[in-house]
């Protein structure tokens, strides 16, 4: 019997070790399927960028136009030539020899003052300065014409005419059809037509001949003869 009562209590408490034993694995097993299984590093939070933000273009007011290169330039050519022109133009109503070319020179000093009234809005809208004095190779022109009159001046100032003309004419036509900035664009256009009439009425100045050259009078020598000398018998 005593030792009935001892394996009997062996067996309880080898039932009890075994079923406390147990009781903490499942818990623990159903601890570790109840988790999320974590795979990999983890991940840490980053800030995304904040969306860059252009900047804003402030509208473009008047006399802050940004023209092109080639725009400024040829307002700035046509400033110039308008300049030499109307100097020039004096010049000729005040030293020509030839009506004709005196008129070719108040023709030039009234229809390019009116063309360089017009440039000059045009220069205040897009911010552009204009030149007020000839440049040093307009300012020798002059200065060589000045000293000049009469049939010399004549010739001298309407091949001037001629070739300037040729020059502004391409220019304007150039600046017409290529250019970028509208605005300049339609004065091109507009004043093209008068530049030319200005080198069609240069040309056929220089084609007459009597407004470029004056004629010298040619003197026709007179010939003498010697009379013979007669000899008496």
């Amino acid at each position: 019997m005593p030792n009935f009562k001892i394996l009997s209590t062996s067996l309880v408490a080898i039932g009890l070790s075994l079923a406390t034993g147990c009781t903490p694995a499942s818990r623990q097993n159903q601890n570790t399927s109840e988790a999320p299984p974590v795979t990999g590093k983890p991940v840490q939070a980053t800030n995304s960028p904040s969306p860059s933000v252009s900047p804003t273009v402030s509208p473009t007011t008047p006399g802050q136009n940004n023209l092109s290169s080639s725009d400024r330039q040829f307002i700035n050519e046509a400033a110039q030539g308008g300049l030499a022109e109307v100097q020039l133009g004096q010049l000729a109503s005040q030293r020509a020899g030839n009506n004709a070319v005196k008129e070719f020179g108040q023709r030039m000093v009234t229809d390019h003052t009116q063309v360089n009234n017009q440039l000059k809005q045009l220069a205040t809208q897009k911010g552009v300065t204009l030149p007020t004095t000839l440049d040093s190779k307009n300012q020798q022109l002059k200065q060589r014409l000045s000293r000049l009159s009469g049939a010399n001046f004549d010739r001298e100032y309407m091949n001037q005419m001629v070739q300037d003309h040729q020059k502004d004419v391409s220019a304007f036509q150039t600046e017409a059809q290529q250019g970028q900035d509208p605005d300049v664009k339609a004065f091109a256009a507009q004043a093209l037509p008068t530049l030319q009439e200005h080198l069609q009425q240069a040309r056929s100045i220089v084609n007459a001949g009597t407004s470029t050259t004056t004629p010298t009078p040619t003197t026709t020598p007179t010939s003498t003869t010697t009379p013979t000398p007669t000899t008496t018998p």
